[in-house]
């Protein structure tokens, strides 16, 4: 009996401890802290994505026209390097990376990668996805954490946050603030 209520109390212990391990931590970013941890910040139109193996783990690397540049020195194309993808049957997802397709009209934060080609900064927190009004053709942007709900320990409740459909304009001037305080205020 004893042997039994130990592995009952282990596999309890196992159950509990599972999502800990799996769950992802999310901390919101200021504009100014992403503007802070970025090389460069662009608009960019996705072009393709190739996933592969490169050093026992699967990476995205979609290629990206450079719209518009809204700090640093880009060239006309950029390789965005994310990890997980799929190749072939096998599927690598890792929680908090931005997932981009061919035709996606996004603005970014970027840091360069050591592997070559940009990763995105904050990973979805440095991701503002692009959408046009059919009606009127306006243009406005939503941060893809603004769907991650976060725990707000002081009102012991989940919520979400993050931009959602702001006009571009507006976006691109609290870039620019953002982007100009962090220039005074170097890493």
């Amino acid at each position: 009996m004893q042997g039994r209520t130990r592995n009952f109390l282990l596999l309890l212990l196992a159950i509990l401890l599972v999502p800990a391990a799996r769950a992802t931590t999310l901390a919101r970013l200021s504009l100014e802290q992403l503007a802070a941890g970025s090389d460069a910040v662009a608009r960019v139109h996705c072009a393709s994505g190739e996933s592969h193996w490169e050093n026992g783990s699967i990476w995205t690397v979609t290629s990206a026209e450079v719209v518009e540049t809204l700090k640093g020195n880009l060239p006309p194309q950029i390789a965005l390097r994310l990890p997980g993808g799929r190749v072939g049957h096998l599927v690598a997802a890792v929680e908090g990376t931005p997932k981009f397709h061919p035709g996606d009209d996004v603005i970014v934060f970027l840091q360069r990668s050591p592997a070559g080609g940009f990763t995105v900064a904050g990973w979805v927190e440095g991701t503002f996805r692009i959408a046009r009004d059919p009606r009127s053709g306006a243009e406005s942007v939503t941060q893809d954490s603004s769907a991650f709900a976060l725990f707000d320990a002081a009102a012991r409740a989940f919520r979400t946050e993050g931009i959602r459909r702001m006009p571009l304009a507006e976006f691109r001037a609290r870039v620019a603030t953002a982007i100009a305080r962090s220039q005074e205020n170097p890493r």
